[in-house]
């Protein structure tokens, strides 16, 4: 896979102009050049790159880091790192047939926990720094759509507690949602997921059909203290009596204010869990 060298620069955090000049001075990189004489890089040299510039944090100067890179045994590259490479240049290419390709390689042999927490997790943790707006919605969609099918073929052991899953009105980032859902699945609990931008009026409909044991909310977008307020208000509201947890960065800045307001704070399955199984023994406390 060839790739040119801005594509290289997004990927590595290495400006062109440091590419460049490490290429005068060390002859390192070494692109081969294309046709129409535009330097063009491979996989090994992307790794390459990266690990430069990783010594080069850790305190070695630029020609003591190529040194050692050059003296290094190349690795074998797993086809489950490769096909998260792949991933990444076709998404810098806005080939979203080449992407979900990759996604495809990158998951095989792995069963639904391995799939979300080695590749499409990390993944979605990464896109905001690797990414533009552009390929950023791109690459989330495909990484969203194959959560989602993980959650739907989870086949539901035994009849545990209801969860009800869903983003709060205006946040649409349901990629944690979706990563919770996975774990709790496993878990034997059952999940009712409403997903990304659910407003309280939903909240309220689903929390009377289903009720769930607990209810998790994701709050990611950013949010000034009145309409967090606001919003985890209404919410609480629709879903009473079943407790209500919250998780996600733009819950993390209001922890004060949701505790306040009597709702709780997780930031993995793990901790939900160990909530609700608290608020349960005191509801059966005498």
């Amino acid at each position: 896979m060839s790739l040119r060298i801005r594509t290289i620069a997004r990927l590595t955090g290495i400006r062109e102009a440091t590419l460049r000049a490490w290429e005068r001075r060390h002859g390192f990189p070494r692109p081969e050049r294309s046709e129409n004489n535009y330097r063009v890089y491979s996989r090994d040299e992307v790794e390459a790159v990266r690990r430069v510039a990783k010594l080069i944090e850790e305190g070695l100067s630029v020609s003591e880091a190529i040194a050692q890179v050059r003296d290094e045994p190349r690795p074998s590259v797993s086809p489950r790192l490769r096909g998260v490479e792949r991933f990444w240049a076709a998404v810098m290419a806005l080939d979203e047939e080449a992407a979900d390709a990759a996604l495809t390689e990158a998951l095989v042999g792995l069963d639904a926990l391995a799939c979300c927490d080695t590749v499409l997790v990390p993944l979605l943790r990464e896109m905001a720094s690797r990414l533009d707006v552009a390929r950023e919605h791109l690459a989330s969609a495909l990484v969203r759509q194959r959560l989602r099918i993980l959650l739907a073929g989870m086949e539901r052991v035994g009849e545990g507690p209801r969860g009800l899953l869903a983003c709060p009105s205006k946040d649409h980032h349901e990629g944690g949602l979706l990563a919770l859902g996975v774990h709790l699945k496993a878990r034997g609990w059952r999940v009712t997921l409403l997903g990304a931008d659910t407003p309280s009026e939903a909240l309220q409909g689903a929390c009377m059909q289903v009720r769930p044991d607990v209810v998790a909310l994701s709050f990611i977008r950013r949010r000034d203290a009145e309409d967090f307020v606001a919003v985890l208000s209404d919410a609480m509201h629709a879903c009473a009596p079943a407790p209500v947890v919250v998780g996600g960065p733009g819950a993390r800045e209001h922890l004060k204010t949701l505790f306040t307001l009597g709702a709780q704070y997780a930031e993995s399955a793990e901790e939900l869990i160990a909530v609700w199984q608290q608020a349960r023994n005191a509801q059966n406390r005498p």
